[in-house]
């Protein structure tokens, strides 16, 4: 029996994303978060992470912000830390537990973390892909997104079209797995149904070598109707498939609860041209790894 029914393939299609239960147990969850901990145990936290902006004066700030700009951009196939804002005191001194610091950490477990590799390739992912009539689909990214209690951020509503964009348009797909349960309370994702059909408004792209910042947007930020969103809570193990042009948020975490996720983003190659111009590109380390094995 197939992990995806034909009536969720319907629902992805009209609505741009749909709520599935069950794609990993509750141990597989546990077990992906205590790797996590122990990665983020080991993590050794670059120099431009530990500075607090305020302490520097303008050529040390753009020198600052240049790192961090660097650090992102060369991430797409190694394993890199992304920090809360006000983590660190003026001496680059955690004043939170380690664990509660991050933001996320990403793009490549994919690649390099035996357990984060085989949920990503996992029978049931295969199946789900094979299910949309996906043909040569690989991946692009990967991230563990922490929404730490009290000090996740707000994601305002974006498209992940915007950052990965594809020609044509339509062959990105998001896999969101809840490794806690996701609710209202610690910050679930909300979507508006149907948004995908709308095109995108902007891109984030990279700018010309040599200058600063290393990207930009171009195109028009659109404002969307909160009234328009709908809340998509899903229960620990579960996955939200989000295409790529649908529009999605999610609130801060105000409440004492963590809200762990494991995050991957997949693209059907066949006849798809990936933008020269997209931060993340493949790398002679790392070209972008098909999911079917």
């Amino acid at each position: 029996m197939d992990f995806m029914t034909d009536q969720d393939v319907q629902r992805y299609q009209e609505d741009g994303y749909v709520v599935l239960d069950g794609l990993l147990t509750s141990q597989e969850c546990d077990e992906l978060r205590q790797r996590m901990a122990e990665i983020v145990e080991r993590m050794d936290v670059p120099e431009h992470c530990r500075t607090t902006f305020s302490t520097y004066h303008d050529e040390q700030l753009k020198t600052q912000m240049q790192g961090n700009a660097d650090y992102f951009i060369t991430s797409g196939d190694r394993i890199r830390f992304f920090f809360e804002k006000g983590v660190f005191d003026d001496k680059g001194e955690f004043i939170v537990p380690k664990q509660r610091s991050l933001n996320k950490v990403g793009h490549a477990l994919h690649a390099y973390e035996p357990l984060y590799e085989k949920v990503t390739h996992s029978p049931k992912v295969q199946g789900i892909a094979k299910k949309l009539g996906l043909v040569s689909p690989v991946i692009l990214q990967s991230m563990f997104i922490f929404k730490q209690p009290g000090i996740g951020g707000e994601v305002t509503p974006h498209q992940d079209a915007t950052f990965l964009y594809t020609e044509p348009l339509g062959r990105v797909m998001g896999v969101w797995i809840a490794l806690e349960d996701a609710t209202i309370n610690n910050g679930c994702l909300w979507f508006i149904p149907g948004s995908h059909n709308s095109g995108i408004t902007r891109r984030m792209v990279r700018t010309p070598k040599g200058t600063f910042p290393l990207t930009d947007f171009i195109g028009r930020e659109q404002t969307y109707d909160d009234e328009k969103f709908v809340a998509a809570p899903v229960k620990k193990g579960g996955v939200i498939l989000i295409h790529g042009q649908v529009v999605h948020r999610s609130a801060e975490n105000t409440s004492e609860e963590s809200r762990h996720v494991y995050t991957f983003h997949i693209m059907e190659a066949q006849q798809t041209r990936w933008s020269p111009d997209n931060w993340l590109q493949p790398t002679e380390d790392l070209p972008f790894p098909p999911l079917y094995t």
